[in-house]
């Protein structure tokens, strides 16, 4: 039972996140639209750090007893709090950092750094679990990621606190109430479907990039090396892809049939894929379905993050930014693994999992084709 009870508690905390996610973006990015970008940024920095120091630097359960794991979730908490209002700021601020026909090219950069702190994550864990033992990890190597984070935070905090805030609030008549009062009143219907548009990368993300190379070498007993280079290779293209897909958004005149294309490919190759994978007897195939739907995620991701951006006046762009990515990952994000886990349990067959996964692409592209694409000059 203690390993069962352990488990729980694990995915418990992993959970708490997530769900402090909505509660981070409905805050935060009111708060930036009302204050300003900047000042926003700097205390998701400050947020992530305590966070981070909370769970890098948190005493064992044989020291502090029941306290600990509350210290953890505490944690946990605070890293979801800011992760969900700072994505949507941070977007807001690149797009508005730089002249409308480089919009493209600027949130690209925003969309790879977060393919880089995957790619670093991956790159980290396998260090770490090919030099400590079992034993090490378990007891203290589990830390390092948090301490090496700790570490960069006054770093970026440094760089935030520099930075221009050229953000055009100044500029832009207010309507009366708080700025998700506003989002609430005139653009319900926009963040509806931002959210679902933008579920379309994130189910298959975390269904297919995340979960099905992991599913390979623990299932189906292929070399753990192989689930490790199935991790990196996607986030390595989600640092790529997206720069690429960038300065080509800026040179076509609407973001939408991109988006649309890349959406309607998703769905059609979530079987495909998964066959591929189910049926793979060597590292080869598996990499090239996840480096497949990866590519598509990340030209999707650009496109669609440009469409809600550019359809969000200025005023509220940060909160209704923040708000659908926060939403979309809470209900979407979190629960994928869990659902693809339960289908191929339920039924016995590797390939149930797309069961879910191709028709919640479909209706990513049926939210895509629905929304009104905008292509605001402020």
């Amino acid at each position: 039972m203690r390993p069962a009870i352990r488990q729980s508690g694990a995915v418990g905390t992993f959970g708490v996140g997530f769900f402090m996610r909505p509660v981070g973006a409905m805050v935060i990015g009111a708060y930036a639209d009302r204050v300003g970008r900047r000042a926003a940024m700097a205390r998701t920095s400050w947020l992530m750090a305590l966070g981070t120091a909370a769970l890098g630097l948190c005493p064992s359960f044989a020291s502090i007893g029941v306290i600990a794991p509350l210290v953890v979730i505490v944690g946990r908490s605070l890293q979801g709090f800011a992760v969900g209002g700072d994505i949507g700021v941070a977007a807001a601020f690149v797009l508005e950092a730089g002249p409308v026909s480089g919009r493209g090219f600027l949130v690209s950069w925003q969309l790879a750094s977060q393919g880089a702190a995957a790619l670093l994550g991956a790159i980290l864990g396998i260090l770490i679990t090919s030099t400590l033992s079992p034993a090490a990890l378990a007891s203290w190597g589990w830390r390092i990621p948090f301490l090496i984070g700790l570490l960069i935070a006054p770093v970026g905090l440094y760089v935030r606190l520099r930075i221009r805030d050229d953000s055009m609030l100044a500029n832009t008549t207010r309507h009366a109430g708080t700025p998700l009062t506003e989002l609430w009143r005139e653009h319900r219907t926009t963040i509806l479907l931002a959210m679902l548009m933008m579920m379309g990368q994130t189910i298959p993300v975390y269904a297919i990039v995340y979960f099905m190379p992991s599913y390979a070498a623990r299932v189906m007993h292929m070399p753990a090396v192989t689930g490790f280079q199935a991790s990196a290779l996607p986030a390595l293209l989600l640092v790529v892809i997206p720069t690429l897909a960038g300065p080509l958004m800026d040179r076509l005149r609407r973001r939408k049939p991109l988006a649309l294309l890349t959406s309607g490919c998703s769905a059609l190759l979530v079987y495909p894929v998964f066959l591929t994978i189910a049926r793979a007897t060597s590292v080869l195939p598996i990499l090239c379905g996840v480096a497949v739907y990866s590519i598509m995620v990340a030209f999707g991701a650009v496109a669609v993050t440009l469409l809600v951006l550019e359809a969000l006046p200025a005023r509220v762009r940060a909160s209704g930014m923040a708000v659908s990515h926060a939403l979309n990952v809470a209900l979407f994000g979190s629960t994928a693994q869990f659902i693809v886990t339960g289908l191929i349990k339920w039924t016995g067959d590797h390939l149930s999992a797309a069961w879910y996964v191709a028709p919640m692409c479909g209706v990513s592209f049926c939210a895509l084709i629905l929304f009104k694409e905008r292509r605001a000059e402020a």
